[in-house]
């Protein structure tokens, strides 16, 4: 069963979701779905952010990711002021629909992170005695 964009199916039973043809993704309560995004040419991962429906309609759409800021509460086009825009290679959903994982190329493979770095996922945690200590 095909959907025109911006027209989502409705999840009606656990086969249908799981081995379907349909996408009905599952927003949470707070009408987002968490997204995973990772780099299309060697699979690191470069970031984890929301969408709501109409982020997720746009990136559909235009083919360029789009989400939604919980901190500012707004639709968030990413790389729309830096240059960095990512470019949706392909999309994906999990076997419960309530997750995506975007596969991206970053225009001019520049920063992910708002902190100037490739990806979001710099920092390292590791057990120190006992204690969570984070390694950069």
């Amino acid at each position: 069963m095909s959907v025109k964009l911006g027209e989502f199916a409705k999840q009606t039973d656990k086969f249908s979701t799981e081995e379907g043809g349909a996408f009905a993704p599952r927003f949470d309560s707070n009408g987002l779905i968490t997204t995973v995004v990772t780099n299309a040419d060697d699979g690191e991962l470069l970031m984890v952010a929301h969408m709501n429906e109409q982020a997720l309609r746009l990136t559909l759409e235009t083919g360029i990711a789009h989400y939604w800021s919980r901190s500012r509460q707004s639709l968030w086009k990413k790389g729309e002021t830096s240059g960095n825009l990512q470019s949706v290679v392909e999309m994906r959903t999990d076997c419960d629909q309530d997750a995506l994982w975007l596969k991206v190329n970053v225009a001019g493979n520049g920063p992910t992170c708002h902190t100037d770095r490739h990806s979001c996922f710099y920092r390292i945690v590791k057990n120190d005695n006992g204690n969570a200590v984070l390694i950069k």
